[in-house]
């Protein structure tokens, strides 16, 4: 059959009889988009964040049971296999009780399309925290089991808007008619969570910071040992008859994560079963998201509310 090509999502919904819809759009259109594939009887992959805020992210929720079809949220780091192989490791009890947590993902100069959607708050959601820490906040949470989060507090900066240099693309910081151009997002974020079981996480991502050089993170704090994944190693800290023990296991099929998430999600379609990245679970990580932004403009800590 020949391809058919659409500007508009409503009309190939309309037109054509399709099983599965991958929605790769920018972020504001993501729930939208999902929504109606959903209501026109697809199963459906949305890339992430799943969307702009936890209501929105409810709204595809709301629509997937609706129409009792599939739909799972690209969170892909989840599917490589340190992560895997961490949540296996955690799942065991070889750390015990997590109190405490960190994960990152700082740039030296990495601002995505400025000047564009990325940088324009309405269409993006915001800048880094967003779209850098989305990934990590969800793996980290995903290998501490999802505790519940029950309060947020951060801090925005916006440093880069108006500097030129390798990702720089203009002077403007507002919206410029001219041209178009608008960065009205954050180009670092840190925050603080706290858990209903008394856990509590550290974060911080950048697009560009004076820093020495990228590097992505999570560290995990137990009470019978540690873990820490950092410039793609990931390492094991304990004890062993009273010695210090660090311990770095070679894990296997360090390449074919993305080929494993899609091969997951055509099972689940196919023979039944339960996605490794539900929505559901999305709803939760954009509460911390959506509390951090809040508390950062509000200069307070910000309870969040549970559904």
């Amino acid at each position: 059959d020949a391809e058919e090509s659409y500007t508009d999502y409503v009309e190939m919904l309309h037109e054509e009889d399709l099983d599965l819809v991958s929605v790769a759009t920018p972020n504001h259109v993501h729930a939208p988009a999902t929504v109606a594939a959903l209501d026109a009887g697809c199963h459906v992959h949305c890339e992430k964040p799943a969307s702009l805020t936890p209501g929105l992210v409810q709204s595809m929720v709301d629509a997937k049971e609706r129409a009792g079809k599939h739909l799972m949220i690209g969170l892909n780091n989840r599917f490589t296999p340190w992560a895997q192989f961490a949540r296996t490791y955690v799942d065991a009890g070889h750390l015990g009780d997590i109190y405490h947590a960190k994960c990152g993902w700082k740039r030296r100069r990495g601002i995505p399309g400025k000047g564009g959607w990325f940088t324009t708050k309405a269409q993006s959601g915001g800048g880094p925290l967003i779209d850098l820490g989305v990934h990590f906040i969800d793996v980290c949470n995903y290998i501490m089991g999802f505790p519940t989060p029950t309060s947020a507090s951060g801090q925005t900066y916006s440093k880069f808007a108006d500097h030129r240099g390798p990702s720089a693309a203009s002077s403007k910081k507002s919206p410029d008619p001219a041209t178009g151009f608008t960065y009205d997002v954050e180009d670092l974020a840190v925050g603080f969570v706290r858990y209903e079981n008394g856990c509590t996480l550290e974060l911080e991502f950048s697009w560009a910071s004076n820093i020495a050089h990228e590097v992505n993170f999570v560290e995990l704090y137990g009470t019978r040992g540690g873990l820490e994944y950092r410039h793609g190693e990931l390492t094991l800290y304990g004890e062993f008859e009273g010695t210090s023990l660090d311990t770095s296991p070679k894990i296997k099929g360090g390449g074919a994560w993305g080929l494993a998430e899609t091969k997951h999600y055509v099972d689940v379609i196919q023979n039944g079963g339960t996605v490794m990245s539900p929505p559901e679970e999305a709803v939760l990580i954009m509460k911390i998201i959506e509390g951090i932004y809040a508390s950062a403009e509000q200069d307070a800590e910000v309870r969040l509310t549970q559904s």
